[in-house]
């Protein structure tokens, strides 16, 4: 099997993202679960740049990573230095890693515009600041800033800029389309001309995504023998962002012959993008290829009743390989395939003819078409296929409630206190209760009547509130502020997560639903829990 390595570059250019911002212990912990994944090199910043970048390879030397080389990266020395008096190069030494990235203009333009020296003055930048570094670093890199712009615009001097970091004793010529706007034939024609000029080249891909094809540019370089990819996590970086590793690691490995990350390893993928978005404060993305909460998400009643029978049908690699799996989403899309899925899933087997599919089916599509979004919210769903089959206890009512909001004054904070009457198992109770805002003023009055009779209530809390706005309506009956909102509402507890929706035109009222269904499925998971141990004991005894 043909090997490439993988170099990691989200702790400096991913970093450059305009929401993105990783403090030095970010870094650590990023850089942890990268070594545990198995990528080669981890780019682990500009130690010259700033304090956190310069801290950062201060903590990492405690760490003992077990597949990784932490890499330095830094610039050529200005036009008017000398390697010795640079601080820039004095602070890659410094950094103490084995290896060292550099990078230099290879576009004649930002010889000109950007360094404001001569193409001359440049091809000995580059070789003088590598041929400072050779004997003091392991492996040495360059990135050939702009590249395939410069050789579009000046061939023989991009070429030229090539052969001198070859002089200056650089390992392996990174090959860089920093603007993002190559496209993959004119890639292809470049690295073969490259390859024709240059015949003892080693070199390796740096893509951007400014044309949404840095992943496909990257794999044409792989093909084309590359040594090296360079590119970041869940594609994070300047503007559009970089490569994105996510799609291109099981790209070479799953589809194009390469081994670039223990095989055993591709199952950690999809946990560690969604840590790394977790680290840099973002919202995974669900739709990206590969380790995406929808990769392998299938709504439509053929789609499911296609994957059922051979999961190949839809799904290009077994999902399980990168550490995903597979969701049967619901909504009015939905045919007797996906409720007979889910409720397979949930342990009834039915079949396709029995009146309780076709019931759950109409109540469904009814409740979408109000807004009900059961996809994202498969608590409600679970709760709905079981009252539906008799099989959910009445844990609660809530008889009535009543939420007030005042303000005393115009620089004081607005006071909610909600009122409810609950009857648990014919008894009523009468609680009331204040909160920041109206929904968790009514979650604490709900918790005050309801702990008492189930303790295990105290053992969840909410993780994320969301609020849509939408108009539903043949005559358009509901818009602006007179308009429909969907509340999703996802809460834990110490083992799991889950997700339950509510709809109205009463924000309130949609708060009310979402969070009933939240307290109903924790109790309701909770007796699910009790007879699979009794169960268990009994099997024992």
């Amino acid at each position: 099997m043909k090997k490439i390595t993988i170099y990691d570059t989200t702790l400096r250019d991913g970093s450059q993202a305009e929401d993105v911002h990783f403090s030095t212990e970010d870094k650590v912990r990023i850089a942890c679960k990268l070594d545990e994944l198995g990528v080669h090199y981890i780019e682990g910043g500009w130690p010259a740049s700033n304090p956190t970048d310069h801290n950062f390879f201060r903590e990492i030397s405690n760490y003992a990573l077990k597949t990784a080389r932490i890499t330095a990266f830094g610039s050529t020395h200005p036009a008017k230095k000398t390697p010795e008096n640079d601080p820039n190069l004095q602070s890659l030494i410094s950094a103490e890693t084995d290896v060292v990235t550099i990078f230099g203009k290879t576009w004649d333009v930002h010889v000109h515009d950007a360094l404001r020296t001569t193409l001359e003055r440049n091809l000995e930048l580059i070789f003088n600041s590598l041929a400072y570094l050779r004997p003091r670093v392991k492996e040495l890199f360059f990135d050939a800033e702009h590249f395939f712009d410069g050789f579009k615009a000046n061939r023989d001097f991009a070429v030229s800029c090539l052969k001198k970091a070859l002089e200056g004793g650089a390992d392996v010529l990174i090959l860089c389309d920093t603007n993002g706007g190559t496209t993959p034939l004119e890639i292809m024609e470049i690295i073969n001309e490259v390859k024709a000029r240059i015949p003892e080249i080693v070199f390796g891909i740096h893509t951007h995504n400014d044309s949404e094809l840095a992943v496909a540019n990257s794999l044409i370089a792989a093909d084309l023998g590359a040594v090296q990819i360079q590119g970041t996590i869940n594609g994070y970086g300047e503007r559009c962002g970089n490569a994105n590793l996510c799609s291109i690691i099981p790209c070479l490995q799953l589809k194009m012959g390469f081994e670039c990350i223990p095989e055993k390893n591709l199952s950690l993928l999809t946990s560690t993008a969604h840590y790394v978005a977790e680290v840099a404060n973002l919202g995974a993305f669900h739709r990206q290829p590969f380790v995406g909460r929808s990769a392998f998400a299938h709504k439509g009643g053929i789609h499911v009743s296609a994957v059922r029978r051979n999961s190949r049908t839809y799904e290009h690699i077994v999902p399980g390989v990168v550490g995903n799996k597979q969701r049967i989403l619901l909504s009015d899309l939905a045919g007797q395939s996906n409720i007979l899925f889910k409720a397979r899933r949930y342990g009834f087997h039915l079949d396709k003819d029995d009146p309780f599919v076709l019931d759950l089916l109409s109540k469904l599509k009814n409740l979408e078409s109000q807004g009900y979004e059961y996809s994202a919210a498969e608590a409600s769903f679970e709760l709905l296929l079981n009252r539906t089959l008799g099989r959910a206890r009445k844990y609660f009512t809530i008889d009535s409630f009543r939420v007030l909001e005042s303000k005393r004054g115009r620089e004081e904070e607005p006071v909610s206190e909600a009122t409810v009457m609950v009857s648990v198992g014919g008894m009523l109770e009468h609680t009331a209760a204040s909160g920041k805002g109206p929904v968790n003023a009514l979650d604490n009055s709900l918790r005050k009547a309801l702990e008492k009779f189930y303790p295990s209530l105290a053992e969840m809390h909410l993780v994320d509130f969301k609020v849509r706005v939408f108009s539903v309506g043949k005559t358009g009956n509901y818009s602006g502020t007179a308009s429909r909102v969907r509340v999703l509402i996802e809460s834990a507890d110490r083992t799991s997560q889950w997700v339950t929706v509510g709809v109205s035109y009463n924000i309130i009222e949609a708060s009310r639903q979402a969070l009933e269904d939240s307290l109903n499925y924790k109790l309701f998971k909770d007796d699910q829990e009790k007879l699979t141990r009794a169960i268990k004991e009994a099997e024992k005894d």
